[in-house]
C-alpha cells in the first residue's frame, strides 16, 4: 500500500499501534512481568517510534526475551508489527527483521 495515499489515516492507525502496545504491555503485567522501560519508551516517543527503535536493535530486547519465556511472543512488538493492519507504518525490512526475530524463536506469527 501507498502510504502517500493513505496519509490522513496514518495518525489513526499509529494512535491505534500505540494503544496496542500499552494494551499488551498490561496483558503483560498479568502474566508477572512490568514491561518498565518500553512503557517509558512509548510514552516518551510513542508506539510506532518505540517499536522502531526496538527492532533496528542487534538483537532482541529484555522484553522480547521475557515474554519468550513466558510462551507469550504474541505480545511482542514484532508480532504486532507484523500484523497487516499495521503493514503501512513499517518498511518491509522491519517487518522482516520482525520475522526474523520471531522464527529464530520458535515462534510462528500469524500474519493476519
Amino acid at each position: 500500500m501507498d502510504k502517500l495515499v493513505h496519509g490522513g489515516n496514518i495518525k489513526k492507525l499509529e494512535k491505534k499501534f500505540h494503544s496496542d502496545m500499552l494494551e499488551g504491555s498490561q496483558l503483560a503485567k498479568k502474566l508477572g512481568y512490568n514491561p518498565t522501560y518500553f512503557l517509558r519508551m512509548v510514552s516518551d516517543i510513542g508506539g510506532v517510534q518505540a517499536a522502531k527503535q526496538l527492532i533496528k536493535a542487534d538483537k532482541p530486547s529484555d522484553g522480547f526475551t521475557t515474554l519468550w519465556e513466558l510462551g507469550r511472543l504474541d505480545l511482542s512488538v514484532e508480532a504486532h508489527v507484523l500484523k497487516l493492519e499495521y503493514e503501512i507504518l513499517f518498511s518491509d525490512e522491519e517487518r522482516q527483521t520482525c520475522l526474523h526475530r520471531l522464527e529464530a524463536y520458535g515462534y510462528k506469527p500469524v500474519i493476519s
